[in-house]
Order: structure tokens, then sequence, then C-alpha cells
């Protein structure tokens, strides 16, 4: 099918005004002002007017295939549904496996990843989980990233939290500097996901990896900075070098210590990082596990969906003012260059047809996908293998 997009006013995420935009093949043909089709064209016209054209959101932290087990076996939550990608706007979703490396497999998660192609999204993965020495698929990560189409980093690895394997230096920096070279030879993003903890002075491993090595802090990016207000002032300073990921969906679950993702966005432009430096992302199907911080014991558990991404892209606009070009980044463009997905994250000619249509209070209007119409005037049309 064809689709021809008329009179969106189209952010690629930079504001374009109003234009045209026809997709066919699974990719965006063209962008323009005014595009003209042949009546003998088989071409579905959709009317955009009052509507703002986005590109498909890549929320690049996802337990795809479930997670959790910090309550116990019953605690473990269930795999991602396709549903919840399209109704939240996400056509790009990048899994992990996460806390439970001893139970749950990363193979597991590769396939997932397959699965979610096959229902006519875009996937891909992060080999390993929190433990060090890091599963992978063929025994090594490096061969992992060279050789699977689906993998294209390492993670998320855990430091400075009381569930990680408490990964040394050394091993950081071999873990990092494997997947960099594989990333060169795959060429893939090869870049190490990393889960911050509570411990303070958390970034601490990262910069040493640094001063120890000839990698970069962008070799990393380090998520959950806005877990609590200690971290995260220590994010603002690590964020000027370095690339980091604001996790949306603990923030209605933890209000009481965490920073709200919207105003964390704002407070680390504030503090001149660059925008290019940040990313949202929901962490979805994981387990937001709250401890006694005195006994250890698990107090509370919940688990997030990606459709905190909007609402903190909404609310970043609407309450903290940020220009919608510069929210839209973050869950766009941002992801998109960190992770080197090139066909994602921009509405150009010649990209994926991965595509929004939002009314102006944020509501989704439309979804497209490789330019399959996945949602039209508010109604999912496609829903996973197994979903009612």
């Amino acid at each position: 099918m064809m689709y021809l997009i008329k009179n969106a006013t189209v952010y690629s995420p930079e504001n374009k005004g109003k234009n045209d935009v026809l997709i066919a093949a699974g990719k965006i043909i063209s962008v323009a002002p005014v595009i003209e089709i042949p009546e003998s064209l088989n071409i579905k016209i959709i009317e955009a007017e009052g509507l703002i054209l986005t590109p498909g959101f890549i929320d690049a932290h996802v337990h795809i295939a479930g997670a959790g087990g910090e309550g116990g076996p019953a605690s473990r939550t269930p795999e991602l549904q396709l549903s919840d990608m399209i109704k939240a706007g996400v056509t790009t979703v990048v899994g992990c496996l996460g806390t439970d490396g001893i139970t749950r497999s990363v193979e597991s998660v590769l396939m997932k990843v397959k699965s979610l192609r096959a229902e006519g999204v875009s996937a891909w993965m992060y080999t390993g989980s929190y433990q060090v020495p890091v599963p992978a698929i063929t025994g090594d990560i490096a061969r992992d990233i060279a050789l699977i189409d689906e993998v294209i980093g390492v993670g998320e690895v855990a430091v400075s939290d009381h569930r990680s394997s408490l990964p040394t230096v050394e091993e950081l920096s071999r873990i990092a500097a494997h997947a960099r070279v594989a990333g060169m030879i795959g060429g893939k993003a090869g870049i190490v996901n990393i889960h911050m903890g509570d411990a303070r002075d958390p970034f601490r491993p990262l910069y040493q990896v640094v001063e120890s090595s000839e990698l970069t802090l962008r070799q990393f990016l380090p998520t959950h900075i806005n877990r609590n207000e200690y971290i995260f002032e220590d994010a603002k300073k690590y964020a000027l070098q370095g690339y980091v990921d604001i996790t949306t969906s603990s923030y209605p679950y933890f209000p009481e210590y965490e920073i709200k993702p919207s105003s964390a966005l704002r407070q680390l432009l504030d503090a001149g990082v660059p925008a290019e430096h940040i990313t949202f992302t929901s962490d979805a199907c994981g387990s937001l596990p709250g401890f006694d911080p005195v006994s250890g014991d698990l107090v509370r558990l919940e688990s997030g969906l990606p459709a905190s991404n909007l609402t903190e892209l909404r609310d970043a606009v609407l309450d903290e003012k940020i220009p919608l070009e510069t929210a839209l980044q973050v869950l766009t463009s941002n992801p998109a260059r960190i992770l080197k997905l090139k066909q994602k994250g921009r509405i150009a000619q010649g990209l994926d047809a991965d595509l929004l249509l939002l009314n102006q209070h944020f509501e989704i209007h439309s979804v497209y996908a490789l330019g399959v119409c996945l949602m039209e005037n508010y109604k999912i049309l496609k829903k996973g293998t197994y979903e009612r």
C-alpha cells in the first residue's frame, strides 16, 4: 500500500513546517510542500491538516522477553506485547535481559526480537545481562555483535548496584574494548548499556575505565540516571562528555526520590548538556523494585510500559516549555545516531517509513511502521500473535 500524507506539520525532528509525505515499499519516497500523484496510481491519501507528523519513537531499553524475579518466581514480568508498542508510538525497540541472567537467557531475547520483526516492527538487542562475566549467544560478546544481525551492543551491565556482580575496572574495560572492536567489524554501535544503581559516586567505574584505557565515555550509555537526586547531580557533569539515558516508566511509582523525566530533561539542558547526548527509554517490562534501605528487603515491585515515553515527551513540551524539535530528539534522532540505526529516527527521503501522526494534545492518531499502517484514526489495526 502506498500512502500520501498531506498537509501535516512535519517535525523531522526539526520543524519543517507543513509538508506532504509519500511512503511506499516501506520507505519515505518524498517530503515536499506539495506532492502531486497521478489519478491512475493506487494510493491512499491521508488528510493530516492540524496534525503533527514525527518519526516513530525508538525505545532503546526494554525487557522485551520479560524480566524481574527479585521478589521470587511470581514476580517475573511478562513479555512485551506488540499492541503496547503501537499505542505508545514505538516503532523500534532494543531489547535487553537485565537482572536475571541466571534463569533467563540471551537467546530468549533474540527470539523475541525475531518475533517482533515478524509482527511488523523493528527490533534489535543487547547481548549480556547485569552479571559479569556477561552471557553471550555464541559464547563471546564480540562474536555476537559482529556476526548476529540483531545484536548491536552489550547490556545492561550493572554497576554501583547491590544486584550487580561488582565488576572490576579491568573487567569493564575488557567488555567495552571487546564491544568496540566488534562494532567496528560488524558495522554496529558496539556500545555498552550500563545499569546505574543507587551507590554514591556511581559513574566512578566508567571514569576509571576511560582513565586507564584509550576508550571514551561515549563507549557507554548509562541508564536510570534520574533515579535519585545525588546520581542525577553527578549525571549533569558526566553528560557534558558522555551519553545519558533517562528512564521514563519508573517515575509514577517512585516520586518521593526519583526525578520526573520531563523535569530531568529540562535540568540537563539548563546545565549545558548538549541535547544530542540525551535519550529517553521506558525500561518497559522490567521490574521496578523498591528495597528497604536498612534491611535490604524488597518492599514493593512495579513494572512500566512504553507509553511513559509519550507522557514525558508531552510534559517536556507543555510543562517544561522545551521546544518540540528538541524534546523529540531524545526518542528519535539521538538513539538512532548513538546506536547507529541509520535508517531510523528522522523523516527524510530514503529512510524507513516509521511515522507518527499526533494531535495537538499529543494523542496518537496514526502509526506507520516500515510503511504499514498499524494504527489509524486512534484505533489499533494490528495486535500480537497471541493478543486478544
